[in-house]
């Protein structure tokens, strides 16, 4: 191969399509269970998806209500550890996605030992947010607004 001097690229192969995914955030109660839900929703059986915590949580009734907004039902979700997970089914999955930073080094842990990509997503956790229901149910749906986009862009092919 001659060099012409002119930047040359390569084309990329197209990404294999998704075939299993893990969200992952920092107590699996807010932002990985949203993501769960809402890729579930949109992509069925096509998809397997879960969530998990670095480590495990309690439910938020903000996230179910900000997801029943758009007809998707997450209430029979029950909050799990990383460890949970492993011990339940194992770790085989295509992608990780992490949300947190704590669950971002928990991921990159697992890839130690699990052949998974990782992608980190920083999301806000809308937790944080003080101040009336209507302000704090803002910062939720900005959330789950967002998963919804990424999720969509990430994994249809």
């Amino acid at each position: 191969m001659r060099c012409t001097g002119k930047a040359e690229f390569l084309e990329q192969p197209a990404s294999r399509k998704v075939q299993s995914v893990l969200f992952m955030c920092a107590q699996n109660a807010v932002r990985s269970p949203m993501a769960e839900a809402m890729a579930k929703h949109f992509f069925g059986r096509s998809v397997y998806v879960q969530s998990a915590g670095a480590r495990r949580g309690e439910v938020d009734a903000f996230a179910l209500a900000v997801l029943d907004e758009i007809g998707i039902d997450a209430h029979k979700h029950k909050p799990k550890s990383i460890e949970d997970l492993e011990e339940w089914e194992g770790l085989n999955f295509d992608l990780i996605v992490s949300l947190s930073p704590e669950a971002h080094h928990k991921a990159l842990d697992l890839t130690r030992t699990v052949a998974a990509e990782v992608e980190y997503w920083p999301t806000v956790d809308p937790t944080a947010v003080q101040g009336s229901r209507d302000r704090v149910l803002d910062a939720y749906r900005e959330v789950r607004d967002g998963l919804m986009r990424r999720i969509k862009a990430r994994l249809t092919v």
